[in-house]
């Protein structure tokens, strides 16, 4: 079973067969939150339209292309993160993530990515890791800004969301970045 501890807060969790329950709970308590930027959120309605992904995401895991894990916050779920897939040719990946509304402002998505990156570049030994996020997603955007990213562009109509497109801001990180980054902040 995978888990990786963040902090004494937050750790990611493969995600369990048990856990469409809370997670399907917290989906419908930050419905309209969520659904603002995601495109999945309305085909989430009950326990068992996690069926058949749970087993998909754990397979993704097993098959060493990624991982799909839920953030734990003091041991309650907050949200998700993970690769989307690993390209092993090139060496990268991207990651996607979302949080409970009543999570938010905490710092949790900020900690989680930032585990995501260490476990991508230290222990995948990764080159490069991608985050697309709404060019109107402020907060979405804030994260890959405040971990160092480097702003690469605009996805013109890059994702469908319930009736209309939106274009997508993309945001890289190269391994050697990330390490001069990291190796920054614990000389302060």
């Amino acid at each position: 079973m995978f888990e990786y501890k963040i902090d004494k807060e937050i750790s990611l969790q493969l995600i369990e067969p048990s856990d469409a329950f809370p997670l399907l709970s917290l989906v419908n308590e930050s419905r309209p939150y969520l659904r603002e930027w995601l495109p999945w959120v309305d085909s989430m309605r009950s326990i068992s339209d996690y069926d058949d992904l749970i087993p998909e995401w754990r397979t993704q895991y097993y098959n060493n292309q990624g991982f799909q894990a839920i953030i734990r916050y003091y041991d309650e779920i907050a949200g998700m993160v993970g690769f989307h897939t690993i390209n092993w040719g090139n060496k990268s990946t991207s990651l996607g993530y979302w949080i409970g509304e009543q999570f938010q402002g905490k710092g949790i998505m900020t900690r989680a990515v930032h585990g995501c990156l260490t476990y991508a570049f230290d222990t995948l030994k990764l080159h490069r890791v991608e985050i697309r996020c709404g060019v109107d997603n402020h907060k979405s955007r804030a994260i890959p800004t405040r971990l160092g990213f480097t702003e690469e562009g605009i996805c013109r109509d890059g994702e469908y969301l319930y009736d209309h497109y939106h274009d997508l801001v993309i945001y890289g990180i190269l391994q050697h970045e990330w390490k001069k980054l990291n190796s920054k902040e614990t000389a302060l």
